[in-house]
C-alpha cells in the first residue's frame, strides 16, 4: 500500500481543500495519506530536499524544483485581479514605497517574485508571514508584504494598501491571474501513481466545493485571527479556492508560464523554465 505525504500550509483555503481527504470522505484505494502542516517559506524548503510526495509551493519555488517535482494541473492559489499587498502605516505614493525597506514572508515566494517585478531594487528583509502585519503596525519595518488572511484584516490594524500586486499583475498581463501557489508531485512516483494521486486530490478539491458548508466547518480552525467572523472566512477561502482550483485554465498555465519568464528576465530567476503540468 503506497503512503503518500500530502504536505500544506496550516491555512483555511488549503485545509477546505484537503477537507476530504483529511476526514476520509472520498474512497482512495489502496493509497493511504498522510498530512503534514508547515508555512509555505518552510515548505519551499523542504521542496528542494525532496522530502515530500506531493507538497504546495509557491510557483517562484517551482522554477527551482521543476526537474524534480511537477505541476499539478489542480490545486492552484490564483489572485484574480487581488493578491500580495504591500501595506504601511503611511499612505506612501508607488514611488515612495519602492525607497522602503519591505518586509517578505521568505525569498522563494511567489509574493517576493511578485514584488521584485513591480520593483526591482526594493530593499527587503525577511520574516515569519504572520509577524510582518504587527511589525509594520508596530512601526518596526515601514511596510509590509502581506499574504494568506492579512489580505483581508490589515485596515483593522490602521494600516494603508498601498498598491495590490494582484491588481497590478493584471493591469500589466491585459488581465491574468496571478499565480501564486501550487501543488507538485514528486516524479520518481512514476507516472501511474502521479495521474492515479492527482485524481484523488482533485476530487477532494471537488468534494469541498461542493459541501462547502461542511468543509468550512472544518477550515475556520485553521483561520487564525479570523476564527469569529465566518463570513470572512469564507470569502478568504473564495478568493483562493474555486473552480480555477479544480484547473488552472488556458490562462491560468500561461499566466505561470509569462509570471516565470519575467522573473528570469528581471533575473530573480536564474534559468528559463518550461512549465509542466501532470495531465
Amino acid at each position: 500500500m503506497p503512503t503518500i505525504t500530502v504536505a500544506h500550509s496550516p491555512d483555511s483555503d488549503d485545509a477546505f481543500m484537503h477537507y476530504a481527504l483529511g476526514r476520509h470522505k472520498i474512497e482512495t484505494g489502496d493509497i493511504e495519506f498522510k498530512h503534514v502542516l508547515q508555512d509555505i517559506e518552510t515548505l519551499n524548503q523542504r521542496a528542494f530536499e525532496g522530502t515530500y510526495e506531493v507538497t504546495a509551493i509557491s510557483i517562484h519555488a517551482y522554477a527551482h524544483l521543476h526537474d524534480k517535482y511537477a505541476l499539478l494541473p489542480h490545486g492552484a492559489s490564483m489572485g484574480e485581479n487581488y493578491g500580495p499587498m504591500i501595506v504601511a502605516r503611511e499612505p506612501f505614493s508607488l514611488e515612495a514605497v519602492k525607497q522602503q525597506t519591505v518586509a517578505i514572508p521568505g525569498t522563494m515566494t511567489s509574493a517576493y517574485l511578485a514584488l521584485k517585478l513591480f520593483a526591482p531594487d526594493i530593499q527587503t528583509t525577511t520574516m515569519p508571514f504572520d509577524q510582518i502585519l504587527p511589525a509594520v503596525a508596530e512601526g518596526k519595518v515601514a511596510a509590509g508584504l502581506l499574504i494568506h488572511e492579512g489580505q483581508l484584516t490589515y485596515s483593522q490594524a490602521g494600516l494603508h494598501n498601498i498598491v495590490d500586486l494582484g491588481g497590478w499583475w493584471a493591469e500589466q498581463t491585459g488581465g491574468l491571474p496571478l499565480p501564486l501557489g501550487g501543488n507538485v508531485i514528486r516524479r520518481d512516483l512514476g507516472t501511474d501513481l502521479m495521474r492515479r494521486v492527482s485524481h484523488l486530490l482533485r476530487e477532494s478539491i471537488r468534494y469541498a466545493l461542493e459541501h462547502r458548508e461542511e468543509a468550512l466547518d472544518y477550515a475556520i480552525d485553521y483561520a487564525r485571527d479570523m476564527t469569529q467572523e465566518r463570513g470572512l472566512v469564507d470569502r478568504f477561502v473564495g478568493m483562493y479556492v474555486n473552480q480555477r482550483t479544480l484547473d488552472y485554465g488556458e490562462d491560468g498555465r500561461r499566466s505561470v508560464q509569462l509570471f516565470l519568464d519575467r522573473g528570469f528576465e528581471q533575473g530573480v530567476i536564474p534559468h528559463k523554465v518550461n512549465v509542466e503540468f501532470v495531465d
